[in-house]
């Protein structure tokens, strides 16, 4: 359960504390007042978007913080796969700025929103407006009837899944290979690139060498000069090595007076065998100065040709790596007639095993459809709503051999959920459905379901209450306290008789001081709760007897609850 959440510079809220019960929790106050603005914080735990907007005018930055706690570590085992450790709490951080970034932290930990959005499904499900636009839209209603079925049908789901994957991937790779007139032309653009490469034959390195092959060319008579120069200084008349040798024979000479003089001899010796070494070079780097215009104009051709083939090909590096694959693609093309039969069998194949799976989904679908119109017809009962007719309609399954492109990866079911609210009314998809009041009751019905099945601990209803009022309004606030009996509810209400269940009730209004405006928060004693209810009520102010009215409305739903 949801124990408390922290609210800093969210909106309007610039700093709030809520602790909740973990039974009936009541959120009210005037329209405007903010009440939006802790079900958008709740959201923000549970995953939901942010955007700057969000962020306290003027603040830099703000945090929702959601503290949950569990009965034992075993219902967070599961974070363990998203490598946070299993506990019996879960502190939920949510850190944003004014430049639209956000951090998640879950215990501590750094996650993503889609993470978060996977962890809290598990034990939080919100019942917002919006909801109201999802059960219009009939896509979702093959969804609903799934999380509903639970693990016949989840299970199957996955096969199928898999099973639609690994044939768009042979459907690819027939798609790829082509039929036999795509493979050819492709075999020909393929052995005319391997012999355009292979007769090239270029070298690992060769363009730097045809660079500097051609830059030598280019200052021959440069660096022949330089060369001669340099070879004359060392090796001609008057050259500078003998002066090396004489040096050193002369210090040499007075090795025997001090070692001084013999190192010195010794470095002499080796700067003349140097000297004698690089004069050898350069006599032979002179004698490859011999270049002339076919040497230079055959290194610019090598070169163009090498930039060609780099432009179509890539890196001349890569270019044993590239004929390899190539040379592969070109043997598998070359077999490509039986590969090309192979994989139409494999997807004839596999579209039978999907058409087998389709039909056992919706077989598990069609006998849990009737499971669930016995539910929701008991739940609606409860509400107010015992004449209601509910039905889960389904399309006819196409035949086997009508069957490829009628499926996808969730099976081949058209479902819509059909509803007759009064007898003598036909059945109408719920889109058609005008009445609020009764497509709250109908979510509200919905969500008692799948939240019993799909075994979570919080369910937050974001004014739940639409249309509805009096008598069913009572109905719709036993039924709330009914299922806070098992698990958490929040809910905003603008309805007295909701507010009357209120196990713990926080009343949200809107002050400014003629500069600034914020949303409060303040929790209710029960004086409080019976001035909340009578104000929700209308007749506050109004009537002298509106405060007893509420007290006894108060006190009546304390005895409901207490009989539950």
């Amino acid at each position: 359960m949801l124990e408390r959440i922290r609210i800093k510079n969210l909106a309007l809220v610039r700093d709030a504390e809520l602790e909740f019960s973990d039974k009936l929790n009541v959120l009210s106050g005037e329209t405007g007042a903010g009440k939006s603005i802790i079900v958008d914080a709740l959201m923000l735990l549970m995953g939901g978007k942010y955007d700057r907007t969000m962020l306290s005018y003027g603040a830099d930055g703000g945090y929702v913080e959601g503290v949950f706690v569990f009965s034992s570590p075993e219902k967070t085992a599961f974070l363990e796969d998203y490598g946070f450790d299993a506990d019996s709490e879960i502190v939920v951080l949510r850190r944003f700025t004014a430049d639209g970034k956000n951090d998640v932290r879950i215990n501590g930990r750094s996650a993503t929103v889609k993470m978060l959005r996977s962890v809290m499904s598990r034990f939080v499900d919100i019942c917002g407006q919006n909801e109201y636009q999802v059960l219009g839209d009939k896509s979702a209603h093959c969804s609903i009837l799934d999380s509903y079925i639970g693990e016949p049908a989840l299970a199957l789901l996955d096969k199928l899944g898999k099973k639609y994957a690994e044939r768009n991937e042979v459907r690819e790779a027939a798609r790829e290979l082509g039929d036999q007139a795509t493979r050819l032309r492709r075999m020909d653009m393929l052995s005319y690139q391997i012999n355009e490469i292979e007769r090239a034959a270029v070298r690992q390195g060769e363009e730097d060498e045809l660079i500097d092959l051609r830059n030598r060319a280019m200052h021959a008579e440069k660096i022949r000069n330089a060369l001669a120069e340099a070879a004359s200084a060392l090796s001609g008349e008057g050259r500078s090595l003998d002066g090396i040798y004489d040096a050193s024979r002369a210090l040499s000479s007075l090795s025997s007076l001090s070692d001084k003089y013999s190192s010195l001899a010794e470095r002499l010796d080796g700067i003349a065998v140097e000297a004698e070494d690089i004069a050898q070079t350069i006599g032979e780097c002179l004698s490859e100065v011999d270049f002339n215009e076919s040497d230079l104009e055959e290194a610019e051709n090598r070169l163009s040709l090498i930039r060609s083939l780099k432009r179509k090909y890539g890196d001349p590096d890569g270019f044993s790596a590239l004929l390899e694959k190539l040379n592969s693609e070109y043997a598998a093309l070359s077999t490509g007639d039986e590969e090309y039969e192979r994989l139409l069998q494999e997807d004839k194949r596999l579209l039978k095993e999907c058409y087998k799976l389709c039909t056992e989904l919706s077989d598990v679908r069609r006998e849990g459809a009737k499971r669930l119109e016995k539910d929701v017809k008991s739940e609606l009962s409860d509400l107010g709503m015992a004449n209601a007719e509910f039905v889960v309609s389904f399309a006819p399954l196409p035949a086997e051999e009508d069957f490829d492109g009628a499926f996808g990866a969730r099976g081949a079911d058209d479902v819509e959920f059909m509803l007759s609210p009064n007898p003598g009314q036909p059945l109408l998809p719920l889109i058609k459905i005008i009445s609020g009041g009764e497509m709250s009751r109908f979510m509200l019905a919905i969500k008692v379901i799948t939240g019993r099945y799909g075994g979570v601990d919080t369910m937050i209803f974001d004014e739940i209450d639409t249309g509805i009022s009096g008598k069913t309004g009572l109905e719709v606030a036993e039924k709330l306290a009914c299922i806070s009996r098992t698990g958490q509810v929040l809910c905003v209400t603008h309805l007295p008789q909701i507010a009357s269940m209120a196990d713990c009730q926080y009343f949200i209004e809107k002050t400014t001081d003629g500069f600034t405006t914020s949303t409060n928060v303040r929790k209710l004693d029960r004086e409080g709760m019976i001035g909340e209810i009578s104000r929700l009520s209308g007749a506050d102010g109004v009537s002298a007897n509106a405060k007893r009215a509420a007290e006894e409305l108060k006190t009546w739903s304390d005895k409901y609850k207490a009989g539950l």
